[in-house]
């Protein structure tokens, strides 16, 4: 029998979890969501790789009217609600046992999220290397089955150019520099399927400051492997940053540090102390919130000093 839900547009509700993994640090009131994606890390140069995304969050696509909405779900639907309302409370080992009965499925909505769910657990701190390689590869199959089924859902694309980051760790140079080319189409194609999904552009925005802060000697061993490696600048970097938080505003701590670093790299250090500013004074709610407070903090002081 069909499911019978009601909708109310409600404001989230932030607590603590008790979940022991170190990956997620707050729980969500229950709402209807698509994919959103937390990056973390340090530096990010080419023979690194996109920004090590750490527990990807929560965040709203559906806005709810005011009004109650009443429908009915089938069977598929009802089970990605259930899926998406066990990544919203972080608990990634049922939600990747629920998805995983699914991974057989020509509903590409199954398979990104499974992709998701096995990225996931293969970012927990106590996942050992070996674990860590096979759910990376694993991610990547599922993220490519989801492309295969519907090239026009943009959550395949992005979860595709994600995934096929992490597996170029595993590749070699020669393949992870080649891979970057594929990365960036895949994101714009993303963007140009969701023009509201801020989470694609912040990461197309780091994909161009990353390679924008590319060393001398990374280019040169690049230039020596390809005729035309990847290359960008910080002010393009600036632009997705900031249409990030235009079609988003606040949504992310790491894209308000981002904006903070980008314009320290453009010499405007006005707008860079704006920004970091509000970075560091971002509600640290996980773990990465944290640590974007800290570098913001240590950046001010220095542009303070």
């Amino acid at each position: 029998m069909a499911a019978v839900r009601v909708l109310r547009s409600t404001a989230p509700l932030l607590l603590p979890s008790n979940k022991g993994s170190g990956t997620m640090t707050l729980v969500r009131k229950y709402r209807p969501v698509s994919s959103r994606i937390f990056c973390t890390g340090g530096r990010v140069v080419l023979l690194a790789s996109l920004p090590a995304l750490s527990y990807l969050g929560y965040r709203v696509c559906r806005r709810a009217c005011p009004e109650a909405v009443v429908y009915a779900l089938d069977k598929d639907e009802e089970v990605l609600e259930r899926a998406d309302y066990l990544y919203s409370c972080g608990e990634t080992e049922k939600l990747y046992q629920l998805l995983a009965q699914h991974q057989n499925s020509d509903n590409a909505e199954f398979l990104w999220r499974l992709a998701r769910a096995c990225r996931d657990l293969a970012m927990f701190r106590d996942t050992s290397a070996e674990d860590k390689k096979r759910l990376t590869y694993e991610a990547f199959d599922y993220a490519k089955a989801a492309l295969d089924q519907n090239e026009a859902c943009f959550a395949a694309h992005k979860w595709y150019a994600v995934c096929l980051s992490d597996v170029g760790d595993y590749e070699g140079i020669k393949v992870k520099i080649g891979n970057s080319y594929i990365i960036k189409e895949h994101l714009e194609r993303a963007i140009e399927l969701n023009p509201k999904d801020a989470t694609s552009i912040h990461i197309l925005g780091y994909w161009c400051f990353a390679f924008a802060e590319l060393p001398w000697y990374q280019r040169k061993i690049a230039a020596a492997l390809f005729a035309s490696p990847p290359n960008a600048t910080y002010e393009e970097a600036l632009e997705y940053f900031l249409k990030a938080e235009e079609v988003d505003p606040n949504f992310y701590s790491k894209n308000l540090l981002m904006l903070g670093r980008t314009y320290l790299m453009l010499k405007d250090k006005e707008k860079a102390g704006l920004w970091l500013s509000r970075a560091r004074d971002y509600p640290a709610h996980t773990e990465e919130d944290k640590q974007v407070h800290k570098e913001a903090s240590d950046l001010l002081k220095k542009l303070q000093g």
